[in-house]
């Protein structure tokens, strides 16, 4: 099986090019067979052994990447109510952006970690609007389909336009279409409203102060739900083109897309930036660190 561990003249050290060549090229099945594998052999967690051995972010990206897909999203999600790393737009890709399917596996491994539903920790960590939003996102079980039915469509966008028309962004309609209606169903609200009243709805909640933490977050919800190749390029872009990079950020989206839609957001960061985002992110990270995340870039081709 595979090895990580290499005898040097001064004792066990890790060989990183090691890890970042198997595990970078493994997909979820894969990975999960290594870290059992290396348990039953050595009596330890992969992660802890790893943990012991890697520091700062490259640790972070091998530990991310390694988790299980559902662990992955319950540590995440957990990560996101903390004080100092708070971060409710990673509530909102993980509710959003999940299948249905997916998503009770997260709440699974959410409750089997933490001894606690996920409802319970954004119920107490939010409050007002926020709460409000975030709560029925994380609880509900959309439908999957591609059934849409276009009289409902029709009605739902002008509720939705009376809404936005009244800056009632919090009223208990407008709540309930974006968190309970399937992605299709509310893909063909949203183009409707787009056709009927002349613009995006994103563009008119945009007209709103950048400033109110729950109109963006609501603006994440529409993208994520309709387009999530384009929020996932943003989170990209402003954790590269920070002064300082969000290694945060840039980490999460890397280790959580790479099996899921990387290839469309590189298209989308290519489109918008017009460099490679493999370039972008040698260009803004070094060491075992940048090593990885072009590896994972790369995921698919191995």
């Amino acid at each position: 099986m595979f090895v990580f561990w290499v005898w040097s003249e001064t004792g066990w050290g890790t060989n990183e090019k090691l890890i970042i060549s198997i595990l970078a090229h493994r997909n979820a099945a894969q990975r999960s067979l290594i870290r059992s594998v290396y348990a039953a052999t050595y009596n330890e967690d992969l992660l802890k052994a790893l943990d012991k051995e890697l520091s700062s972010d490259f640790e972070r990206a091998v530990m991310l990447w390694t988790l299980d897909p559902p662990e992955r999203d319950a540590y995440l999600a957990k990560e996101s109510t903390k004080m100092f790393t708070k971060n409710n737009w990673v509530l909102v890709e993980i509710a959003c952006t999940r299948p249905a399917l997916e998503l009770i596996k997260v709440k699974q491994a959410y409750q089997a970690r933490y001894k606690k539903s996920i409802e319970e920790d954004v119920a107490q960590h939010t409050s007002g609007d926020l709460r409000k939003l975030l709560l029925p996102l994380v609880s509900t079980f959309r439908y999957e389909g591609d059934d849409v039915n276009m009289m409902l469509a029709r009605s739902e966008a002008k509720i939705l336009h009376e809404k936005v028309s009244e800056k009632s962004y919090s009223d208990d309609d407008f709540i309930r279409i974006l968190t309970t209606r399937s992605k299709a169903q509310l893909g063909a609200t949203l183009n409707h409203y787009n056709n009927e009243y002349g613009n995006a709805i994103n563009k008119n909640l945009k007209e709103e102060s950048d400033d109110n933490d729950y109109m963006k977050l609501l603006r994440a919800v529409i993208t994520c739900l309709t387009y999530p190749e384009k929020h996932f390029e943003k989170v990209l872009r402003l954790s590269i083109n920070k002064m300082g990079t969000d290694e945060w950020g840039l980490t999460r989206v890397v280790t959580t897309r790479t099996e899921v839609d990387m290839e469309r957001i590189k298209e989308e960061y290519q489109r918008r930036n017009s460099i490679p985002l493999d370039r972008a992110i040698a260009k803004d990270t070094s060491g075992d660190y940048e090593d990885m995340l072009v590896a994972l870039l790369g995921h698919g081709d191995a």
